[in-house]
Formats: structure tokens, sequence, C-alpha cells
């Protein structure tokens, strides 16, 4: 049985149904499809991360890490942080303008609390003045 079974298969191996062929003709489209640049003119679009230095984000509220309060080294301030995300590492920067690295948080972190860009700037100094620092 198993042998009648594998020579039926055998033969109806390289044939191919009439319907294929019907289908085939339907599916073939007419003319081409016209090409429509449907991407965002350049006043419109917001540059990618890769294409930025950094971004920066105000956080009011004091961090806890590893269960102790994060402090300005330079003034001790504890609250109204700007979180500052460059490529490779996260910044702290507070009120009084003193900027520390914090190597516990990382991109990810930043990813997780930053809400979507409302502004691109072209200097850090313009960024500042936005956030009101």
């Amino acid at each position: 049985m198993q042998r009648r079974s594998f020579e039926m298969w055998a033969r109806l191996e390289g044939q191919v149904p009439p319907e294929v062929e019907r289908v085939r003709a339907e599916l073939q489209p007419a003319e081409p499809a016209a090409l429509v640049d449907d991407f965002l003119p350049p006043e419109l679009r917001v540059p990618s991360r890769d294409q930025l230095d950094g971004r920066m984000m105000p956080w009011a509220q004091p961090i806890v890490l590893d269960g102790e309060m994060v402090a300005c080294t330079g003034c001790g301030a504890y609250r109204d942080w700007l979180v500052l995300s460059t490529r490779d590492q996260i910044w702290l920067r507070c009120r009084a303008g003193h900027q520390q690295p914090e190597p516990r948080l990382d991109t990810a972190w930043y990813n997780r609390h930053a809400g979507p860009a409302d502004a691109t700037h072209a200097t850090f100094e313009d960024c500042l003045r936005h956030l009101g620092h």
C-alpha cells in the first residue's frame, strides 16, 4: 500500500492543476502602479535618535537608587533635576548647573521614563532655556 501511494505521489509531483494558471492570469496587474512619494516633507521630519547628540528631560522629584537618595555632589540638591541622556551614559544636572554622571542609570531607564520629545534644539544652551534652567 505504501509503495502504491509513493508511486502515485511521484507521478503527480510535476503536474500543476489547471486552476493555478487561471488564478495566475487574474493576478497579473493590467498596468504598473504609479510611484507615490508619501514621505513627509523635510520641514515636518523629526530627527531620529541616532542623529541627536543627546536628549534631556526634567525630573522634579528626588531620585532614589539602591535605597539612597541621589544628591548633587556640588551643592547637595536632591530634587529638580535635568536628566541628560547621551550616547553612552546618563548625567544629572541640578538647578545650580552642576553636572554629574550617574552610572546606576542607563538608556533603558531613560527611555522608560521619558515622554515624547516636544522640541529639538541646535545647542545645549537653547535646550536648557527651553526647560527653564
